[in-house]
Protein backbone atom coordinates (compact mmCIF):
# COMPACT_ATOMS: atom_id res chain seq x y z
CA UNK A 1 0.00 0.00 0.00
CA UNK A 2 1.13 3.53 -0.79
CA UNK A 3 2.79 5.36 1.87
CA UNK A 4 1.29 8.14 3.74
CA UNK A 5 3.14 11.49 3.58
CA UNK A 6 1.67 12.07 6.91
CA UNK A 7 0.16 10.64 10.30
CA UNK A 8 -1.74 11.87 12.60
CA UNK A 9 -3.13 10.13 16.19
CA UNK A 10 -6.08 12.14 17.95
CA UNK A 11 -7.48 9.59 20.98
CA UNK A 12 -7.97 6.40 19.37
CA UNK A 13 -8.25 7.68 15.59
CA UNK A 14 -5.35 7.83 13.12
CA UNK A 15 -5.43 9.91 10.28
CA UNK A 16 -3.67 9.47 7.26
CA UNK A 17 -2.48 12.02 4.59
CA UNK A 18 -1.97 10.85 0.60
CA UNK A 19 -0.40 12.15 -1.81
CA UNK A 20 -3.40 12.26 -4.58
CA UNK A 21 -2.58 9.69 -8.06
CA UNK A 22 -5.20 10.92 -9.47
CA UNK A 23 -6.59 14.61 -9.13
CA UNK A 24 -9.29 15.73 -11.66
CA UNK A 25 -8.32 18.73 -13.46
CA UNK A 26 -9.61 21.49 -11.81
CA UNK A 27 -10.27 23.62 -15.34
CA UNK A 28 -12.85 21.31 -16.04
CA UNK A 29 -15.12 22.78 -13.03
CA UNK A 30 -16.96 25.96 -13.36
CA UNK A 31 -13.93 28.99 -13.27
CA UNK A 32 -14.43 32.50 -13.07
CA UNK A 33 -11.26 32.63 -15.79
CA UNK A 34 -10.11 31.46 -19.05
CA UNK A 35 -6.86 30.39 -19.66
CA UNK A 36 -5.66 29.91 -23.44
CA UNK A 37 -2.48 28.48 -24.05
CA UNK A 38 -0.23 27.05 -26.40
CA UNK A 39 2.67 24.78 -25.83
CA UNK A 40 3.89 21.49 -28.32
CA UNK A 41 4.24 19.38 -24.89
CA UNK A 42 2.25 19.19 -22.88
CA UNK A 43 -2.12 19.93 -22.85
CA UNK A 44 -2.21 23.21 -20.37
CA UNK A 45 -5.30 25.44 -20.10
CA UNK A 46 -8.57 25.72 -21.49
CA UNK A 47 -9.99 24.57 -24.78
CA UNK A 48 -10.26 27.47 -26.86
CA UNK A 49 -11.03 28.50 -30.70
CA UNK A 50 -7.61 30.35 -31.19
CA UNK A 51 -5.08 28.89 -33.16
CA UNK A 52 -1.41 29.54 -33.01
CA UNK A 53 -0.70 29.49 -36.15
CA UNK A 54 -2.44 32.98 -36.66
CA UNK A 55 0.12 35.14 -34.19
CA UNK A 56 3.54 36.04 -34.87
CA UNK A 57 3.96 36.90 -31.32
CA UNK A 58 2.33 36.58 -28.39
CA UNK A 59 1.75 40.76 -28.04
CA UNK A 60 -0.57 39.92 -31.22
CA UNK A 61 -2.36 36.87 -29.19
CA UNK A 62 -3.34 39.30 -26.05
CA UNK A 63 -4.31 42.03 -28.29
CA UNK A 64 -6.72 39.87 -29.87
CA UNK A 65 -7.68 38.40 -26.63
CA UNK A 66 -8.54 42.15 -25.35
CA UNK A 67 -10.47 42.94 -28.33
CA UNK A 68 -12.65 39.75 -28.61
CA UNK A 69 -13.06 38.77 -25.21
CA UNK A 70 -13.00 42.27 -23.41
CA UNK A 71 -11.47 41.21 -19.81
CA UNK A 72 -10.70 43.46 -16.81
CA UNK A 73 -7.74 41.86 -16.09
CA UNK A 74 -5.46 39.56 -17.72
CA UNK A 75 -2.00 38.26 -16.78
CA UNK A 76 0.76 35.81 -18.74
CA UNK A 77 1.17 32.57 -18.33
CA UNK A 78 4.67 31.03 -17.76
CA UNK A 79 5.59 27.36 -16.76
CA UNK A 80 8.73 26.18 -15.26
CA UNK A 81 9.62 22.93 -16.91
CA UNK A 82 12.28 21.14 -14.96
CA UNK A 83 10.96 17.91 -13.31
CA UNK A 84 7.75 18.45 -13.42
CA UNK A 85 6.04 21.50 -14.48
CA UNK A 86 4.57 24.70 -12.48
CA UNK A 87 2.60 27.68 -13.57
CA UNK A 88 2.90 30.73 -12.87
CA UNK A 89 1.79 35.13 -13.76
CA UNK A 90 5.87 35.51 -14.18
CA UNK A 91 9.59 34.29 -15.31
CA UNK A 92 10.83 32.08 -12.95
CA UNK A 93 13.87 30.64 -14.74
CA UNK A 94 16.09 32.44 -17.38
CA UNK A 95 16.45 28.78 -18.64
CA UNK A 96 13.99 26.51 -18.04
CA UNK A 97 10.66 29.00 -17.96
CA UNK A 98 8.66 29.59 -21.45
CA UNK A 99 5.96 31.54 -22.05
CA UNK A 100 2.86 29.60 -22.68
CA UNK A 101 -0.68 31.80 -23.08
CA UNK A 102 -2.71 34.09 -21.38
CA UNK A 103 -5.19 34.23 -18.01
CA UNK A 104 -7.65 36.27 -17.78
CA UNK A 105 -11.63 37.26 -16.61
CA UNK A 106 -13.94 39.16 -18.60
CA UNK A 107 -16.07 42.00 -17.70
CA UNK A 108 -19.15 39.68 -18.85
CA UNK A 109 -18.32 37.01 -16.82
CA UNK A 110 -17.83 38.83 -13.46
CA UNK A 111 -20.84 40.70 -13.88
CA UNK A 112 -22.82 37.33 -14.37
CA UNK A 113 -20.63 35.84 -11.19
CA UNK A 114 -21.97 38.61 -8.67
CA UNK A 115 -24.29 40.68 -10.02
CA UNK A 116 -22.21 44.02 -11.05
CA UNK A 117 -24.06 46.84 -12.40
CA UNK A 118 -20.52 48.02 -13.92
CA UNK A 119 -16.94 47.39 -13.23
CA UNK A 120 -14.63 49.71 -11.25
CA UNK A 121 -11.72 49.77 -9.01
CA UNK A 122 -12.72 47.56 -6.44
CA UNK A 123 -14.24 45.30 -8.62
CA UNK A 124 -11.28 44.82 -10.53
CA UNK A 125 -9.22 43.92 -7.34
CA UNK A 126 -11.91 41.10 -6.58
CA UNK A 127 -11.14 39.68 -10.49
CA UNK A 128 -7.43 39.98 -9.86
CA UNK A 129 -7.87 37.81 -6.13
CA UNK A 130 -9.78 35.23 -8.15
CA UNK A 131 -7.32 35.37 -10.74
CA UNK A 132 -4.57 34.44 -8.59
CA UNK A 133 -6.69 31.85 -6.75
CA UNK A 134 -7.41 29.48 -9.68
CA UNK A 135 -3.66 29.88 -10.95
CA UNK A 136 -2.66 29.06 -7.69
CA UNK A 137 -5.24 25.96 -7.53
CA UNK A 138 -3.93 24.96 -10.91
CA UNK A 139 -0.47 25.01 -10.71
CA UNK A 140 -0.68 22.85 -7.32
CA UNK A 141 -2.66 20.43 -9.62
CA UNK A 142 0.07 20.77 -12.25
CA UNK A 143 2.97 19.74 -9.36
CA UNK A 144 1.26 17.27 -7.25
CA UNK A 145 0.00 19.20 -4.85
CA UNK A 146 -2.91 17.49 -4.28
CA UNK A 147 -3.80 15.08 -1.46
CA UNK A 148 -6.25 12.43 0.56
CA UNK A 149 -7.31 11.65 4.13
CA UNK A 150 -8.17 8.34 5.18
CA UNK A 151 -8.98 7.96 8.98
CA UNK A 152 -8.80 4.58 11.25
CA UNK A 153 -9.84 3.42 14.57
CA UNK A 154 -7.23 1.98 16.19
CA UNK A 155 -7.50 -0.88 19.18
CA UNK A 156 -5.58 -3.91 20.48
CA UNK A 157 -6.80 -7.13 19.03
CA UNK A 158 -5.81 -10.62 21.54
CA UNK A 159 -1.99 -10.54 20.30
CA UNK A 160 -1.74 -6.98 21.54
CA UNK A 161 -1.10 -5.33 18.44
CA UNK A 162 -2.71 -2.45 16.62
CA UNK A 163 -5.94 -3.37 14.79
CA UNK A 164 -6.96 -0.85 12.48
CA UNK A 165 -11.24 -0.39 11.69
CA UNK A 166 -11.90 2.19 8.34
CA UNK A 167 -13.79 4.80 9.24
CA UNK A 168 -13.56 7.59 6.68
CA UNK A 169 -11.74 8.76 3.57
CA UNK A 170 -11.80 11.98 1.40
CA UNK A 171 -9.61 12.88 -1.86
CA UNK A 172 -9.02 15.92 -4.10
CA UNK A 173 -7.76 18.22 -1.28
CA UNK A 174 -5.27 21.38 -3.16
CA UNK A 175 -3.11 21.79 -0.07
CA UNK A 176 -1.77 19.14 2.48
CA UNK A 177 -2.57 21.48 5.55
CA UNK A 178 -6.06 21.80 4.32
CA UNK A 179 -6.16 17.84 3.79
CA UNK A 180 -5.46 17.81 7.61
CA UNK A 181 -7.01 20.28 8.79
CA UNK A 182 -10.68 18.64 7.33
CA UNK A 183 -9.55 15.55 9.02
CA UNK A 184 -9.26 16.57 12.33
CA UNK A 185 -12.53 17.76 11.62
CA UNK A 186 -14.10 14.46 10.62
CA UNK A 187 -12.18 13.20 13.70
CA UNK A 188 -13.46 15.66 16.12
CA UNK A 189 -17.11 15.05 14.98
CA UNK A 190 -16.38 11.30 15.83
CA UNK A 191 -15.01 11.77 19.24
CA UNK A 192 -17.47 14.05 19.96
CA UNK A 193 -20.60 11.44 19.07
CA UNK A 194 -18.78 8.88 21.36
CA UNK A 195 -18.63 11.57 24.51
CA UNK A 196 -21.93 11.54 26.72
CA UNK A 197 -24.01 14.36 26.59
CA UNK A 198 -23.95 16.28 29.65
CA UNK A 199 -27.66 17.66 29.26
CA UNK A 200 -28.79 13.89 29.17
CA UNK A 201 -30.75 13.46 32.23
CA UNK A 202 -30.37 10.02 33.91
CA UNK A 203 -33.61 8.30 35.26
CA UNK A 204 -33.74 8.52 39.09
CA UNK A 205 -33.88 5.45 40.93
CA UNK A 206 -36.94 4.57 42.42
CA UNK A 207 -36.75 4.24 46.24
CA UNK A 208 -38.82 2.44 48.70
CA UNK A 209 -41.96 4.02 50.35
Amino acid sequence: METPVEEKRIGNYLIKIFQDESPSDPRGDDNLSKMVCFNDRYNLGDKHDYRKSDYDSWNELEADIMKIEKPCVIVPLWILDHSGISISTGRICQWDSTMVGFAFITKEALKKEFGYKRIGAIQIKKAEDFLKGEIETYNQYLTGDVYGYEIVEVSKCDHDCDHEKFMDSCWGYYGQEYCMKDAEAVVGHYIGKKEPDPTDKVPAVPTEA
